[in-house]
């Protein structure tokens, strides 16, 4: 950023420049520096548009003189400001016109001016190239990856022909639909009610039917939690119930814990229907379980990976805010699992080290 060379403008200036914004037939003012102070040199009348009356701007500028103009547009009061400073002017007068521009919208009010054009070259301020600059204004500006993911899912949104993501197949399949229109099969209802009332851990892998907007049961596994790794898809978003025995709480309980995957390779528009989806999922799952004579609760938190590989018991522990002690799950009976920082089983209470006090300097030898 260029510093403010401290050139202010001219009491004649700013009564012309008013005069021109009040009068609205003033199409540029050519403005030079002048004995340390910026000056009005010439006032070009309206003539045409603006874009036919930049042909007029050759005329008034020199090849190798910078100046500054100041364009009336064609809407009323508003302005643009030209900074013209050619590639071949000196140096030093380079500097001053570059730090001096902010000064000069500042004294005549920065809300006039609506935009503003940089000229190298007496060919930049023709009429071609002042439309060639208002089409770049106009031309939709480079996104972001993530503002890309964003037009991706509202592309995916416009394809699948709702204006909100699953309203639509709401006549399929189980009479619960979730609020986003997700249906709920009748295989998944019954399979989540036998969790309910059976006592084993067990995995159900709940997929979505994108065609149907359906959840369908992708795959049943009786196991705890370390059969969760390989249980997830690797490449594709799931659902997961999980129902979990374990000890870390005051006592022995059996919960259902909800896990959404999706993997950060999985497509963008799947990713959106699971992601939109998952809430209302969550609630269906307690809506099925509160009906049915279920012994589980469900876990308060849902637990969330972009990487099915990272979930394990301490995953889930942790994805709970249970700080570890306890009996564990039915895969860990007996044992005692306390959780460090690192993940790591700390030394039992008795077997740990007091605190040392750290020695001092060695001395140095005389």
């Amino acid at each position: 950023m260029s510093a403010s060379s401290g050139i202010t403008v001219s009491p004649e200036l700013t009564s012309t420049f008013s005069e021109a914004v009040e009068s609205q037939q003033t199409r540029f003012l050519k403005i030079s520096i002048l004995n340390e102070s910026l000056v009005h040199d010439l006032s070009v009348p309206l003539q045409g548009t603006l874009e036919s009356d930049f042909a007029n701007l050759r005329e008034i500028l020199e090849d190798n003189v910078p100046a500054y103009v100041l364009a009336k547009t064609d809407s009323p009061n508003q302005w643009t400001a030209i900074y013209y400073v050619p590639d071949t002017a000196k140096v030093r007068e380079k500097m001053l016109y570059a730090s001096t521009r902010s000064s000069l919208l500042k004294s005549l009010g920065s809300t006039l001016f609506n935009d503003s054009i940089f000229a190298t070259s007496k060919d930049d301020l023709t009429p071609e190239a002042y439309k060639a600059h208002l089409a770049h204004l106009a031309a939709p500006k480079p996104l972001s990856a993530r503002e890309k993911e964003l037009e991706d899912i509202k592309a995916a949104e416009r394809e699948s022909g709702t204006s909100t993501p699953y309203e639509g197949a709401r006549k399929m399949a189980s009479p619960l639909v979730t609020g986003h229109g997700l249906n709920w099969s009748e295989e998944v209802e019954q399979a989540v009610k036998a969790l309910g009332e059976d006592e084993e851990e067990k995995i159900l892998v709940i997929m979505i039917d994108v065609k149907t907007e359906t959840l369908k049961l992708s795959n049943t596994i009786t196991g705890g939690a370390s059969s969760l790794k390989t249980a997830l898809p690797s490449s594709e978003p799931c659902y997961a119930f999980f129902a979990w025995n374990h000890s870390y709480s005051n006592s022995p309980k059996r919960e259902l814990v909800f896990i959404y995957s999706c993997p950060s390779t999985s497509p963008v528009k799947h990713r959106m229907i699971y992601s939109s989806g998952s809430a209302a999922v969550a609630h269906g799952l307690k809506t099925i379980l509160s009906s049915s004579s279920s012994s589980i609760s469900v876990a308060s938190r849902r637990i969330e990976t972009s990487d099915p590989s990272e979930v394990d018991e301490e995953f889930i522990k942790d994805g709970l805010g249970y700080d570890g002690v306890g009996g564990g799950s039915q895969e860990q009976a007996g044992s005692t699992v306390i959780s460090s920082v690192e993940g790591r089983a700390p030394l039992p209470s008795e077997d740990r080290k007091a605190f040392a006090k750290p020695r001092g300097p060695a001395r140095r030898r005389p």
